[in-house]
């Protein structure tokens, strides 16, 4: 499955190990004066606050645990430091591979590297290796040595130690990763570890949340603060399901647990927002359903497996809506099944807007995405679908996920009002095999804002297949003559195919 959307601005850092670096800077306080408290205590029983006003939100008593004391020690000795050792052969290669420059038959080195060396391009010469130490943190998720951390912790080590909060050190296996969450799963031999457990429930945003970790190598660090957003999509991934918590979590987080006042992991440290490459208190973690699906099938199998549809799929935006005479955005629009794929094989067609799956409503095209992705393969689903204005169901069998894939200029046959209303558009057409192909576009034109470009076949215009430039004319000019301010043409391009609302009049 394949999204379209505008690139993210958000910049999120991993939480790999990093130097310590001195803070400046200077604390900006609110210092009151004697008269703030008489203006505090006005501000309290004005009307806005008054439980006689209907309106009023009623105030709570002061809220907030004493201390975390109680919850630290019972959750730390299951966090912990995870030490890895990435091994790099650095080679100095020609574009042939060899490990130094390729000397010509007629020099004397050549003659030296061939009696001496072992083999045409290395010249017996062991490529020079670079050790580097990194390191994250962790956490015990079972009696019996299975560590939780993050694909970015462990990715490429040659080596993998975990270091508990009593200074024991144990080597530890890689059982398993996906590059897709950002997860990972350890594994130290022996039993009798401490270990944490997931929440069944996800927090409530202004929840408090407390991050254990390992940031700078200082051994066991705790911070807290509130989840401020749920479901955040930070462009890291195709299937983002973020916390935001915003709280001060540093490099070397990463991989560690964030915990509610229960003691229960909600989340898995991840990534900061870092316009600096420092923590300024917003940080992002995998919330703990996404981590508990993950870890079960790695445990299991050592590997993730999705579920798949098979659809090209992009936003239902406000003109597309309009287009299509829809009453919200959301949902998914499909530009295109795959031919041979669950969708195709289930019935789902061009231009249908999926709302739903097994029930549950679908906002956007991440959304749906990520519901599929976290099915199992051969399971049904039954998808909620607007078809030409119309609900319908479908029930697709999910198939499993495959691995990380992606004429003349001849305007004869359209009339002049025709070719009239075309170029207030600032297309020039011509007929093409498959449909109407794009000779040109004014950069200017509404069609060039829509992001129609030279090159592009349109397909459909309205719903209807066309392939002469004549019928896109008499497309745009039905839907102008039915009232509609868009009409909504399905295109091909190099990025494959999706749905265009473009004006029936230039503006």
């Amino acid at each position: 499955m394949s999204l379209r959307g505008s690139p993210r601005s958000l910049r999120a850092a991993l939480l790999g190990a990093g130097a310590v670096t001195a803070l400046g800077g200077v604390a900006i306080e609110r210092t009151f004066v004697p008269g703030d408290a008489a203006a505090a205590a006005n501000v309290m029983n004005s009307p806005t606050t008054s439980p006689s006003n209907p309106n009023a939100i009623s105030p709570f008593p002061a809220a907030g645990p004493a201390s975390f004391a109680d919850i630290v020690d019972r959750v730390e000795p299951a966090v912990v430091s995870v030490k890895v050792k990435v091994t790099d052969a650095e080679q100095s290669s020609d574009e042939g591979g060899g490990l130094l420059p390729d000397f010509p038959p007629d020099s004397p080195f050549y003659h030296f590297f061939r009696r001496f060396g072992h083999g045409d391009n290395n010249f017996g010469i062991e490529p020079r290796r670079h050790s580097t130490m990194a390191q994250g943190s962790g956490f015990f998720i079972s009696s019996d040595g299975y560590v939780v951390t993050n694909n970015h912790v462990v990715d490429h080590a040659s080596e993998v130690t975990v270091k508990t909060v009593d200074g024991k050190t144990m080597p530890a296996k890689v059982i398993g990763v996906d590059n897709k969450t950002d997860l990972a799963l350890l594994k130290v031999d022996g039993n009798g570890f401490p270990f944490v457990t997931f929440s069944s429930e996800q927090p409530r945003v202004g929840d408090w949340v407390i991050a254990v970790g390992n940031p700078f190598g200082l051994g066991g660090t705790v911070t807290a603060g509130i989840v401020s957003a749920r479901g955040r999509d930070i462009g890291s991934g195709p299937y983002d399901d973020f916390l935001q918590i915003d709280a001060p979590v540093n490099h070397g987080n990463s991989g560690g647990p964030t915990f509610n006042a229960k003691g229960e992991v909600v989340g898995v440290n991840t990534a900061i927002f870092s316009p600096s490459g420092g923590s300024v208190g917003i940080g992002f973690a995998i919330s703990s359903d996404v981590v508990k699906s993950v870890v079960q099938q790695l445990k299991n199998n050592g590997a993730v497996t999705r579920g798949w549809i098979g659809v090209e799929i992009q936003p239902v935006t406000q003109d597309i809506a309009d287009s299509m005479g829809l009453k919200s955005t959301g949902g998914a629009l499909v530009a295109e099944p795959q031919s041979g794929s669950p969708a195709a094989n289930g019935g789902v067609k061009s231009g249908d807007v999926i709302t739903a799956v097994d029930g549950e409503t679908v906002e956007n095209p991440h959304e749906l995405a990520r519901k599929i992705a976290a099915l199992a393969p051969k399971k049904t689903v039954t998808l909620a679908i607007i078809r030409n204005g119309s609900p319908i169901t479908l029930d697709v069998t999910l198939g499993a996920m495959p691995a990380d894939k992606t004429a003349s200029n001849e305007n004869s046959g359209a009339d002049e009002k025709g070719a009239s209303a075309l170029a207030k558009l600032g297309l020039t057409l011509k007929s093409g095999a498959d449909g109407v192909t794009v000779a040109d576009v004014d950069p200017d034109s509404a069609a060039a804002d829509k992001g129609i470009k030279q090159g592009d076949v349109i397909l459909e215009v309205g719903g209807k297949a066309v392939s002469r430039p004549a019928e896109v004319a008499s497309a745009i000019n039905s839907a102008r003559n039915d009232g509609k301010k868009s009409v909504l043409m399905r295109v091909k391009s190099d990025n494959g195919e999706h749905f265009v609302a473009l004006p029936t009049r230039a503006s």
